[in-house]
């Protein structure tokens, strides 16, 4: 990722109407994708899907412009969830898809993330390229005219193909009926596409979040606000509670008492019951170092293999097509089912570990106890900017010393958001109060080497 100027880990993400995520940007953004594609343009097609955010129609009509002025027809799905616009890109025989959204932040940000024609995003080389063309190519006096200007399409049906889509990753034989579910939909992309698949295979379903206006998606509600899930959850007496994120590839659970669901305790439900009907491929599990090494322990006792990728639904991907697993996930909730999907879908996570409950007759509050993690302390640490922590000698020399003192009964990880200022720290351990105070100790040298004033 090194000397990248636009892209981080999941596109182009910033403050909307603000560099990079401007209109002038997006219509280059959109010319520069095309010609990676195919230098005139001609007979591509490429699909546009967004979130509820305000700042989407301004970012799709740019977009769209600057795609069509380079001779592709473009394809606008609206509101839809990013596995959504996957499915959407694939199912079409489409050439790229596109997404707008910047997931789980404030609506005052947006964010632009490509898909190829398979559903898959972009590597970074493909990326790289746009980049360069970005920034170094003369568009002016090159564009086709007359016939040759590329058309743009509305799918009115999108919502519904995915939703049909979605519904064929629950067994047929099965049903949700007598289940009782509280959705909670962030104001966000899934707002339409998950009320119907739950309820369509019977559940009863109590709605949250599904009133969008533009600038309530992520507000108070979804993947970010777990305890307002875990509070209704409790108040209708529901069976279990779903969460999803603002562009709908991810979500969060709950239990029937209200208690939230790591990442690792979904992945740990999923991946032993798939290993018991034979369809976990090469016996393994991709995830990332912010797991729980509780998750390892437990996969090695039954025979699984974890396999490590670096942090970002994207790499992970990458690690399961390149050596041949079809589950992997992050603890923050993305969760790939390969054999149904290409990419991170809350919806198909949902309905995965919904069909596990189903065919056991066990609440989830008992599925859960297959795994103990161990404490861990996460937090974010709002940065200036991102410096190396090389170059932060004491917080070197801090965090180098919690490892010594932790060694085998913990692990101390740090990076920096792909996304955003921040400087993520996970803490794990044995003792919750111990790695409280490491912690504690660790975000304050990190905020005096930055100069931050509490």
């Amino acid at each position: 990722m090194g000397g990248r100027k636009l892209f981080g880990t999941d596109g182009v993400r910033g403050q909307a109407n603000r560099y990079p995520l401007t209109s002038e940007v997006a219509l280059k953004l959109g010319k520069a994708l095309v010609k990676v594609l195919k230098p005139n343009g001609k007979g591509l097609k490429i699909v546009i899907g967004k979130d509820t955010r305000i700042s989407g129609y301004m970012l799709e009509t740019a977009l769209s412009s600057g795609i069509c002025s380079m001779g592709a027809d473009v394809y606008l799905v609206g509101p839809l969830a990013t596995p959504g616009v996957a499915f959407i890109t694939s199912s079409m025989r489409a050439d790229a898809g596109v997404v707008i959204s910047a997931s789980h932040n404030p609506f005052y940000d947006n964010g632009i993330k490509f898909f190829d024609g398979n559903g898959f995003k972009f590597d970074d080389e493909v990326e790289k390229r746009i980049e360069d063309l970005f920034f170094n190519f003369d568009f002016d006096d090159k564009d086709p005219t007359g016939i040759h200007i590329g058309k743009a399409h509305r799918i009115d049906d999108a919502t519904g193909r995915y939703v049909i889509f979605a519904k064929l990753s629950f067994p047929k034989h099965l049903t949700l009926n007598g289940l009782k579910i509280v959705i909670d939909c962030a104001n966000g992309a899934d707002y339409k596409a998950a009320p119907e698949v739950f309820s369509e295979l019977g559940a009863e379903v109590i709605l949250e979040g599904v009133s969008p206006d533009g600038v309530n998606i992520n507000d108070g509600c979804g993947s970010m606000y777990p305890e307002k899930l875990s509070g209704s959850v409790k108040k209708h007496g529901a069976d279990v509670g779903l969460a999803f994120d603002g562009d709908g590839d991810r979500v969060i659970f709950c239990d029937e008492n209200g208690k939230t669901l790591q990442g690792d305790e979904f992945l740990a439900i999923c991946a032993l019951h798939m290993k018991k009907e034979r369809c976990l491929k090469n016996e393994g599990v991709v995830t990332t170092p912010m797991s729980n090494v509780a998750l390892e322990i437990l996969f090695k006792k039954h025979g699984i293999k974890t396999v490590y990728a670096d942090v970002g639904d994207r790499y992970i991907m990458e690690k399961m097509l390149k050596e041949g697993y079809n589950l992997g996930g992050e603890q923050s909730g993305h969760i790939i089912f390969l054999d149904d999907i290409n990419t991170g879908d809350g919806i198909i996570s949902a309905l995965k570990l919904l069909s596990v409950m189903v065919k056991t007759g066990m609440p989830l509050s008992e599925l859960r106890k297959i795994i103990n993690p161990y404490p861990q302390v996460l937090f974010n640490v709002d940065v200036p900017y991102k410096k190396n922590l090389n170059e932060l000698p004491e917080v070197s020399k801090k965090i180098a010393y919690f490892d010594e003192v932790l060694k085998d009964r913990g692990r101390i990880y740090v990076r920096y958001s792909g996304t955003q200022n921040y400087l993520r720290v996970l803490v794990e351990g044995e003792d919750a109060c111990e790695i409280n105070n490491i912690g504690a100790e660790i975000k304050e040298e990190i905020e005096k080497g930055f100069g931050i004033e509490k």
